[in-house]
């Protein structure tokens, strides 16, 4: 009976075809509602007129509307590609991934390449990672308990599906503690830190 009902709703309202001026509120509202890039609102303008056709002057072209609101501000791939790079960063994401998901996005290569985190983020990015997801020494395991290779094997493939260089997967997977791990995250913070004077 409620499928009944909702498939009858669907049915009633026909969608409306677009106009320019429902394209372009139709674009305000997403970027209103969502942090966005250019291609992303680009995509999503096209899906909209795949879906509801056009009915406006001329052929809609959702490129140049993407266009205009980055012209007006609307929207700023950079400071989106921050966010976003920082985001994934702080949930333990590693540098591969964070450049697929800003590719995805449509950012720039440059930009991208402006983005790739350094020794210090992607280290602290697996040890946030490791915690998250216990792995390594931060397992439940007894401190005393012989390692188990099948689980680390397959906790090193977790790290480096996140987007972690194996090498770095591997020293915290294979970190002796807590503390050491904290330690090998650290040690290039303080390198970099010399460096600055």
């Amino acid at each position: 009976m409620r499928e009944t009902k909702q498939h009858q709703r669907r049915e009633r309202r026909p969608l409306q075809p677009l106009t320019a001026q429902l394209l372009n509120d139709m674009a305000l509202s997403y970027v209103a509602r969502f942090a966005t890039s250019a291609a992303k609102l680009e995509r999503y303008l096209a899906r909209k007129l795949r879906e509801r056709g056009w009915d406006g002057d001329g052929e809609p072209d959702p490129r140049l509307l993407a266009a205009r609101f980055v012209e007006a501000g609307y929207i700023d791939d950079a400071a989106f590609a921050q966010a976003k790079s920082n985001s994934l960063l702080r949930r333990g994401y590693g540098g591969r991934r964070v450049a697929q998901a800003l590719g995805e996005a449509g950012i720039a290569e440059p930009i991208r390449e402006q983005l790739r985190p350094s020794e210090a983020e992607a280290r602290h990015a697996a040890l946030r990672l490791a915690e998250r997801r216990r792995f390594g020494p931060f397992a439940n395991a007894p401190p005393d308990a012989p390692p188990d290779t099948a689980v680390r094997e397959k906790q090193l493939a977790a790290m480096l599906r996140a987007g972690h260089s194996f090498d770095i997967a591997r020293q915290v997977i294979n970190a002796a503690n807590r503390e050491r791990a904290t330690a090998w995250a650290a040690e290039f913070d303080e390198e970099r830190d010399d460096d600055d004077f």
